[in-house]
């Protein structure tokens, strides 16, 4: 009778397996992409020409190592010109905070002495010619001119007073702040062209491969243009398109496996960026019934064992089910 029953319970334990067998042969759901560095594009800082160039394309180089060099004459000439004007500022600031000189004082008083006894000979000259015009010895032009000669000579007293006054009193205080305005603008422009006589020395930001040398030996590129791309970084990183029905399930910092191609066993990596914003899937990542779906774009960072790996080679992932 055991016999029996276990004859008849065949059929449903050889459904089960091929039931299993078949869950198991269907496809998980996979992403697409690329490997890719950090790229680190290098801009002319100035339209120089290239007198230099000490890398090759596809060259490993390390953090400070010179990549290239632009003709410095024409910025080392603009640094001695700001430079001398942060001299001349301070020669200026200096005469300002010192004051007026003793001779220019002293000059001063001598014109106060010569504008006040001008102004007495010409006010006795109009004293004596005033009681004459009563008896008609005086015409009254002459009169007239002599008063005008006694106020121009008072005024020009006055003149002389004040410019006097001014020597005395120093320099304002409001003129010593601008002349140490002036002093700091002349100081930020040297150290400005300072700035971009080093910035010719083209220098590597990071370790990473020389990707592009876009100009050549004695090429002039215009300012912004860049001179030197870089790709950085000890390893790339796979950039993934994760289709909508499985963002849910993707997290950062979820372990993932990515498969290269041309390469049989895959990779162990792990997520470390994901977009919050949908975006369209590139032709490249189109699978199935997802080429109409909206995907969204991860970054999947790689280990060491894919130092190696170049850049642009396709990648794919495959999402066994959700993060846990």
């Amino acid at each position: 009778m055991n016999v029996a029953r276990t004859i008849r319970r065949l059929p449903l334990a050889i459904l089960l397996a091929v039931a299993g067998l078949a869950a198991c042969s269907k496809q998980p759901p996979q992403a697409l992409g690329t490997l890719e560095y950090d790229r680190i594009t290098l801009p002319a800082p100035a339209a120089e020409r290239i007198v230099a160039i000490q890398v090759r394309e596809g060259e490993q180089v390390a953090a400070g190592q010179p990549l290239l060099q632009l003709d410095p004459a024409h910025t080392r000439s603009e640094l001695a010109a700001a430079q001398a004007q942060v001299r001349q500022q301070h020669e200026v600031l200096a005469e300002l905070e010192t004051g007026p000189r003793v001779e220019d004082i002293d000059r001063a008083r001598a014109n106060l002495a010569s504008a006040q006894a001008q102004a007495r000979e010409a006010r006795a000259y109009y004293d004596r010619l005033a009681p004459l015009k009563g008896k008609g010895y005086v015409a009254a032009a002459d009169l007239d001119r002599a008063r005008a000669a006694a106020g121009n000579a008072a005024g020009q007293v006055a003149a002389a007073q004040a410019a006097l006054d001014e020597l005395l009193h120093g320099t304002r205080p409001e003129q010593i702040a601008q002349a140490q305005a002036a002093v700091a603008a002349a100081e930020a422009q040297a150290s400005a062209q300072q700035v971009l006589l080093g910035k010719l020395n083209i220098l590597a930001p990071r370790a990473g491969r020389v990707d592009s040398l876009p100009y050549k030996l004695g090429d002039q590129a215009p300012v912004g243009a860049p001179v030197a791309i870089l790709l950085a970084g000890d390893a790339p990183y796979a950039r993934i398109y994760v289709p909508e029905p499985q963002r849910a399930g993707v997290r950062v910092g979820d372990a993932i496996q990515v498969f290269v191609a041309g390469r049989e066993q895959p990779y162990a990596g792990k997520v470390r960026m994901i977009r919050s914003e949908p975006d369209f899937t590139p032709y490249y990542a189109l699978i199935g019934d997802d080429a109409a779906r909206l995907s969204y774009l991860a970054e999947v960072a790689l280990g060491a064992d894919a130092a190696e790996l170049p850049a642009g080679l396709p990648v794919r992932v495959e999402f066994r089910g959700p993060a846990k």
